[in-house]
C-alpha cells in the first residue's frame, strides 16, 4: 500500500513561513514525488511547484520567489517552502506523486494540509 504522509500546515500571520513535508512509502511500489498542488474552498485545484522528470522546476505564477520546492530521494521526501504567505495562499495542499508496480503507472495523492494565513 502506498502512503504519501503530509505535515507541515497550519495558522500563519500574513508575511510569515511554513515549511511542509510529503514522505512517500509503499512496499513493492516505485513511487516518484512530483510536487505540491493546492485547493482553496469553491475553487478547483492547482498547481504550486512540481519536480519534472528532467529535474526541471516549475512554479505557478502567484507563488515564484516565494515558495521553494526540494526534494530528498534519500528521505524519499519533497519539501516546499512558503515565505512571505499572503491569504490568498490559504488552502488545502496537496502532495502528488506517480507510483509504480508491475508496469503501471497512475498518479497518487496525499490527503492534505491545511495551511491558513490570516492575523
Amino acid at each position: 500500500q502506498v502512503q504519501l504522509v503530509e505535515s507541515g500546515g497550519g495558522l500563519v500571520q500574513p508575511g510569515g513561513s511554513l515549511r511542509l513535508s510529503c514522505a512517500g512509502s509503499g512496499r513493492r511500489y516505485s513511487i516518484y514525488l512530483k510536487g505540491w498542488y493546492r485547493q482553496a474552498p469553491g475553487k478547483q485545484r492547482e498547481l504550486v511547484a512540481v519536480i519534472t522528470s528532467g529535474d526541471k522546476i516549475n512554479y505557478a505564477d502567484s507563488v515564484k520567489g516565494r515558495f521553494t520546492i526540494s526534494r530528498d530521494n534519500a528521505k524519499n521526501t519533497v519539501y516546499l517552502h512558503l515565505n512571505s504567505l499572503k491569504p490568498e495562499d490559504t488552502a488545502v495542499y496537496y502532495c502528488n506523486a506517480e507510483v509504480k508496480r508491475a508496469g503501471v503507472s497512475y498518479d497518487y495523492w496525499g490527503q492534505g494540509t491545511q495551511v491558513t494565513v490570516s492575523s
